[in-house]
């Protein structure tokens, strides 16, 4: 080795050191923004003197030795900053100094993430040690350019016939699931997540029981955990955690996206969601509007599920669950994510309690992108299903007593022939899994099946017979027999 190319070296490697130094100090925050805490009401945190951004993270001491409580900028009032704790408030009391971190929060994402449980701020909560080859990014990030959006038209296999079949998902298409409580949400996210052929799964369950998350990745997830990232924040945590966890998975998702890879994004439930937003509108002084909802609420669904979609990258197919409150498909939360989706799929809690699993209405349910996902045959083949599901709706009634009479109608005789297949196509067990080929295959059986040819027309009809003239004074009604 020459000497000029030794000393080259050797200062190459003495300014590495001075290089690391120098850009960090021209990245430090020196000026240190520190506030003290004057009030504490409810769940807001009040402090003085404190120089943030809304969104910005601070750190709130609450003893000499133990570890600061994370908070976050909610709000400003009366040149006060309004902050909310990312986790327990215990200790902290007036006088205690606040801290700005010049920065927002972030969450870990890296491949390292795969098989991983982690909490509402992308912790590792699995007793797995820290996440390998993770980088920190920003938890509240924007959707893509609506004209770099690829158009869908490819299609997302499930799993699950009844979905396949009659409400067919494209990659990169969002649908909503709405149920009510106790109808089988939870368990067919599961079914999905191990048949679906998304390279990644994503998984985040806001507000979820506590006793339902462990049994949730072992029963209902399973083998599929190996491929799939879960994000949980129980009903007791604080609830911006629980906003703050959606956001983590989204963005987890956004970093595979970004890789080229094709995403299945399960949020159980946006609803949830929703009740966390309007707890902090409502501590921070929002008006309550429809039910209570705040604002708010309204207007970070759409930032929120904007953000999943087609990208000139990657994709993600969202799948978001809507507990609907009384079963009512019309409250608000269930009305604004349906006009904001691509879809939506009905769970009853009539079909549930018949033990029809899964319980999805395919009447109710709709895919807005399934003429362009399905072809010709295999879409008409479905809206075939589909008339005779709704003929044996529409005469249920008398047909359950015996009094509807075989031959009334063509297209309910056929519906009733046929109700045991459709039935048997749309029930499925938790472990079978049909391909996208067997599913629309049998789906054109079944379709083929059920149409009903259409009686041609009489060339002319016959005349009426005519009417003999009623005398003056006569009844068109027969004479009442009454007896004194």
């Amino acid at each position: 080795m020459s000497s000029t190319t030794a000393e080259a070296d050797a200062l190459e490697l003495d300014e590495r050191p001075l290089g690391r130094a120098i850009d960090a100090i021209f990245r430090a925050d020196l000026h240190r923004r520190r506030g003290r805490v004057t009030d504490l009401i409810g769940l807001i945190i009040e402090a003085t003197g404190l120089e943030a951004e809304i969104g910005e993270v601070c750190e709130v001491q609450v003893g000499r030795w133990a570890t600061p409580v994370l908070a976050e900028v909610v709000g400003f009032r009366a040149r006060r900053t309004l902050l909310m704790a990312l986790g327990e408030m215990n200790g902290i009391g007036p006088g205690n100094a606040v801290t700005a971190t010049g920065r927002a929060l972030s969450a870990p994402v890296g491949d390292g993430l795969l098989g991983r449980v982690l909490d509402g701020l992308g912790s590792p909560i699995d007793d797995r040690g820290e996440v390998d080859s993770a980088r920190l990014t920003p938890v509240v990030a924007s959707p893509p350019d609506p004209l770099t959006r690829p158009r869908i038209q490819q299609r997302m296999g499930l799993g699950v016939r009844a979905l396949d079949g009659l409400v067919p998902a494209g990659i990169g298409q969002r649908l909503g699931i709405f149920a009510g409580s106790g109808v089988g949400k939870s368990s067919l996210l599961g079914m999905i997540a191990r048949s679906s052929t998304a390279d990644v799964n994503v998984i985040c369950l806001v507000g979820e029981r506590g006793r339902e998350v462990r049994e949730f990745i072992e029963r209902d997830l399973g083998s599929a955990l190996a491929h799939s990232v879960v994000v949980v924040a129980t009903s007791d945590q604080p609830s911006l955690v629980r906003i703050k966890a959606a956001q983590t998975a989204t963005t987890i998702a956004e970093h595979f996206r970004d890789q080229g890879k094709d995403v299945m994004l399960m949020m159980d439930s946006v609803t949830r969601f929703a009740m966390a937003q309007r707890e902090v509108g409502l501590a921070i002084g929002e008006p309550p509007a429809t039910r209570g909802y705040t604002p708010s609420v309204f207007a970070v669904l759409p930032k929120l599920l904007e953000r999943s979609g087609t990208s000139e990258k990657g994709s993600i197919t969202g799948l978001y669950t809507v507990l609907v409150d009384g079963d009512d498909m019309n409250e608000p939360i269930a009305d604004a994510v349906r006009s904001i989706l691509d879809g939506h799929i009905v769970l009853t809690r009539e079909l549930a309690h018949a033990g029809h699993y899964p319980a999805v209405d395919v009447l109710q349910s709709v895919s807005r992108l399934v003429g362009e996902v399905v072809t010709d045959d295999v879409r008409r083949a479905g809206m075939n299903v589909r008339s005779m599901l709704s003929a044996y709706h529409d005469k249920a009634d008398l047909i359950s007593i015996g009094a509807y009479e075989r031959g009334t109608d063509p297209a309910t005789d056929r519906a009733i022939d046929l109700k045991p297949h459709i039935d048997a196509f749309l029930r499925q067990e938790l472990t079978e899994h049909d391909s996208v080929q067997d599913v629309d295959a049998r789906l054109l059986e079944l379709g083929n099946a059920g149409i009903v040819a259409t009686p041609a027309m009489p060339v002319a009809a016959a005349p009426a017979p005519a009417r003999t003239p009623m005398t003056p004074g006569e009844s068109a009604l027969p004479p009442l027999n009454i007896t004194a």
